[in-house]
C-alpha cells in the first residue's frame, strides 16, 4: 500500500484516551487509537507518537489553584507516562512492536529519550512513544511534539483532534457558518490567532520548516488515508494560501 510519507509524528491529546463517561483512561478509546495506529504501522510508515496527559492532570490548572508551577508541570509529565504505558500495552496486544521513551528518568518502565536510539527503533519498524513532554516545566506537550518531530526528521507532524476535522476561522461547534481552511502558512495561523497548538510549538515548526496537518482522528480511517496522500484536515506549511476552502 503506497504512502506519501515515510516517517511521521502523531500528537495525541490525553483527552483522546478518555471515555465519554469521564474515565481518565478508557480501554475502548485506547484500543481504538491503537487500531488506527496499527493500520499505519502495517504499511511500513515509521511512526512516532507524543501523548499528552490532560485527561489525568493539567499542570496549568493546578498552578492556578496555588500549586508551585514547576511541581505541577512535573506531575503532568508523570501523567503522560501513564498514558504512554496504556497505549503501549494496547499496541502490543494488537501485535504492534512498540517502545516508550521518557524525557524524565523512569527506567523501570521506559527507556530514557536518546535520539539515536529512537531513530534506530523507527528504522527497525517499531512504533516509538515519547512520554514526559520535553522533560522541562513550562513547556507543553505540543512543544514536545514539535521538538521530537524535528529531531527525528519527520516528514509531517500530525495534530490529532477529537471531532474537529481541521482548522476553521471560528469555532465550528458554536458557529455553523465557520469556514474550513485547506492550507495555511505558519504566519497565517499566528496572525489569525488560530489555536491549533501553543505559539512556542508553532514558532519552532516555522523556524524549522516542519509541516503540520490538523485532522480528526476519530473518523475511522482518516489517519491511514491522510498518510496515503488524501487531502484530509488542514495543512500548515511554508507556502501561504489565504483563501478559505471547503465551505
Amino acid at each position: 500500500m503506497a504512502t506519501s510519507y515515510y516517517r511521521a509524528l502523531l500528537k495525541l491529546s490525553g483527552e483522546s484516551l478518555k471515555s465519554a463517561g469521564g474515565s481518565a483512561v478508557a480501554s475502548e478509546a485506547v484500543s481504538y487509537v491503537a487500531e488506527q495506529i496499527k493500520t499505519v504501522w502495517e504499511t511500513g510508515v515509521q511512526l512516532a507518537i507524543v501523548v499528552g496527559g490532560g485527561n489525568i492532570w493539567r499542570g496549568q490548572e493546578a498552578a492556578e489553584q496555588g500549586m508551585e508551577r514547576a511541581a505541577a508541570d512535573y506531575a503532568g509529565m508523570l501523567a503522560t507516562i501513564v498514558n504512554a504505558l496504556a497505549l503501549q500495552d494496547a499496541l502490543e496486544r494488537a501485535g504492534v512492536i512498540t517502545r516508550t521513551q521518557s524525557a524524565i528518568s523512569v527506567q523501570s518502565v521506559a527507556e530514557p529519550f536518546i535520539r539515536r536510539r529512537a531513530l534506530r527503533h523507527l528504522e527497525k519498524g517499531r512504533v516509538v512513544i515519547f512520554a514526559g513532554g520535553t522533560g522541562n516545566p513550562f513547556m507543553s506537550t505540543d512543544t514536545a511534539a514539535a521538538l521530537r518531530a524535528i529531531e527525528i526528521n519527520a516528514n509531517v507532524l500530525l495534530m490529532a483532534k477529537n471531532n474537529v476535522d481541521g482548522i476553521y476561522d471560528a469555532d465550528p461547534v458554536v458557529n455553523l457558518d465557520a469556514k474550513k481552511f485547506n492550507h495555511l502558512s505558519y504566519l497565517d495561523v499566528l496572525n489569525r490567532r488560530l489555536q491549533i497548538m501553543d505559539s512556542t510549538a508553532l514558532s519552532l515548526c516555522m523556524e524549522n520548516h516542519q509541516p503540520i496537518i490538523v485532522f480528526d482522528l476519530f473518523r475511522p480511517g482518516n489517519l491511514i488515508r491522510l498518510l496515503q496522500g488524501e487531502k484530509i484536515g488542514t495543512l500548515v506549511s511554508d507556502t501561504p494560501q489565504h483563501l478559505i476552502a471547503q465551505g
